[in-house]
């Protein structure tokens, strides 16, 4: 390996943590944009016409994830792969199979999703969304040629066009969906016309996005992103076959859709099984859907939102590590998955603690007393897994990096099988009831996780350092908690109490950093990191709160 191909892996690492910002950015603005969205769309539709908008919603869902599945990321390994090995020419081609792979799948699906709209309607039990799913079918054409042009920039570790595109569509959902809607209802139209009218605002939205996508790729250039001096042979430079790439790409999507997949069927068993056994021990159905409801609209929500800070990681490394893969630097890839594994446990640790023990008053931020009481005691449960959560996002991508895509599959079944067993006992113990929920679901990931560390070790050489990854972080979450209750019992009486909560917060974010610092439970390299790492890491010297490790 020479110095000039370790230089330039070494600068991905900017490419790599602008991504992850970029990326965290644009899912926290997106969650806003939805919240904003379902408000006026809600006022307008009433529960009726929404029955119409979720159900086509569902179906849209379902085709999509069949449809796009693995093969973005597919996309980036591949062109991340050639990147590295400097063959241009092979991006070229696996760009233009991945438009043209799309292209096919994204009509196919579409044609289905109108020819069988009354069909699906019927299945789901509202006869006249139809009218809404055909509304709606044009979105997963257009989705399927953004998501290859998606994998494309995410092979070159760039970001930004898929964040600016997200936003694009988002905005135009929120925007088009709300004047569609009432435009409709202007006119007089029944409630499950308006429901298509507000739905199109998704197609409308999504072709904004694939049109910036298109821009973007006229505009860029690929040499400013080459790697320099890496395996520079005559074999390196050839170009694979249109059917060697195909199957290449298929077998990556491919476990990695049936992962999506059961995962999705997973959760759908689950919430018949919550209502069914709920209802076995005496709950009325009335009561058993009030304690579902508030679960899964209050409870699940909060504890998915820490999750969604990880998940840009796992997108965003993936490329990288098959990037250092490629040239062979496994020392270096090594390095990238504790380095990212140790930034997860960082995050989600603290996350899990103070969800845990703050569940009520965070609640209580968002949402109404009542709601946030009833809610408190599941999310305090529930919140246990967003630490294995966070990390079967990482462990994932180190294994599917590494070519071990189908191992995850196992994990998951495990989990899963574990999950829908642990849920069916549990809730229908009397004593336990709607906590047999969170329970079983903490139970899952940690099987999940347990599993796909024990891959990881195994297939990839990557065995975290249990003391530093995780145990310091643990110790500095519960320091920080004590200096939030301190907070909180100081203020409370003085205080409105969604301030005392916010100042509680933000003092436990100061204490958990310094606690860290004086555990070492960072080191230079950890905050080099981040972007404009060195000079964070300067500042905190010069203010005596950091000595450097050499």
């Amino acid at each position: 390996m020479n110095a000039v191909a370790i230089s330039k892996i070494k600068n991905n690492k900017n490419l790599f943590f602008s991504g992850v910002a970029v990326l965290t950015f644009t899912n926290v603005l997106n969650k806003v944009i939805g919240v904003l969205f379902r408000i006026p769309i809600s006022n307008m539709l009433g529960d009726s016409g929404m029955a119409y908008f979720n159900a086509a919603y569902h179906i849209y869902t379902w085709f999509y994830m069949l449809s796009t599945g693995g093969l973005p990321l597919a996309v980036s390994m591949l062109v991340s792969e050639a990147r590295f090995k400097g063959n241009r020419e092979e991006i070229k081609r696996i760009y233009k199979i991945s438009m043209r792979l799309f292209f096919a799948v994204g009509a196919v699906g579409t044609t289905l999703m109108i020819v069988f709209s009354k069909g699906f309607a019927h299945m789901n039990g509202v006869s006249d969304s139809y009218v809404s799913i055909i509304a709606v079918a044009p979105t997963l054409f257009l989705v399927c040629i953004a998501s290859a042009m998606r994998g494309y920039f995410q092979g070159f570790q760039e970001m930004r066009p898929t964040a600016v595109s997200q936003i694009m569509e988002t905005a135009g959902k929120l925007v088009m969906g709300i004047i569609f809607a009432r435009y409709a209802l202007s006119q007089g139209y029944g409630l499950h016309i308006v429901a298509a009218y507000a739905i199109s605002g998704l197609t409308i939205g999504t072709a904004f996005g694939m049109l910036f996508l298109f821009i973007s790729k006229l505009r860029f250039h690929e040499e400013n992103y080459r790697v320099e001096g890496v395996l520079e042979t005559a074999e390196v430079h050839k170009v694979r076959s249109v059917k060697s790439i195909v199957k290449q790409l298929l077998l990556i999507a491919i476990p990695i859709t049936i992962s999506s997949s059961i995962m999705s069927l997973t959760t759908m068993v689950d919430d018949m099984i919550i209502n069914w056994r709920l209802m076995s021990i005496g709950y009325t159905e009335a009561a058993a859907n009030a304690l579902y409801g508030n679960y899964t609209g209050f409870a699940v929500p909060f504890a998915n939102l820490p999750p969604a800070l990880i998940y840009p990681i796992s997108y965003s490394l993936i490329p990288l590590l098959k990037g250092t893969l490629t040239i062979g630097d496994r020392d270096r890839s090594v390095e990238i998955c504790k380095r990212s594994l140790k930034i997860t446990a960082l995050i989600s640790i603290p996350c899990t603690v103070g969800i845990c023990v703050m569940s009520e008053p965070l609640l209580r931020l968002i949402y109404n007393a009542d709601s946030s009481k009833l809610a408190a005691k599941p999310l305090s449960i529930l919140s246990l897994s967003i630490f294995f959560v966070c990390m079967l996002s990482i462990s994932n991508a180190v294994l599917q990096a590494h070519g071990k895509q189908n191992l995850p599959i196992i994990s998951l079944v495990a989990g899963s099988v574990v999950k829908m067993i642990s849920s069916f006992i549990l809730i229908g113990i009397p004593e336990i009831g709607i906590y047999g929920a969170p329970i079983s679901t903490v139970i899952c990931y940690v099987v999940i996780t347990v599993f796909n560390v024990y891959f990881m070790s195994k297939y990839t050489g990557v065995t975290p350092k249990v003391f530093r990854t995780f145990f310091k972080p643990l110790v500095a979450s519960v320091i920080s908690m004590a200096g939030a209750f301190g907070t909180l019992c100081l203020l409370e009486t003085r205080m409105q109490g969604k301030l005392v909560t916010v100042l509680a917060v933000a003092a436990a974010a100061v204490i958990y950093f310094i606690a860290l610092i004086v555990l070492r439970g960072i080191d230079d390299d950890d905050i080099k990191m981040f972007p404009k790492g060195d000079r964070i890491l300067e500042s905190l010297q010069k203010i005596g709160l950091f000595k450097s490790k050499g």
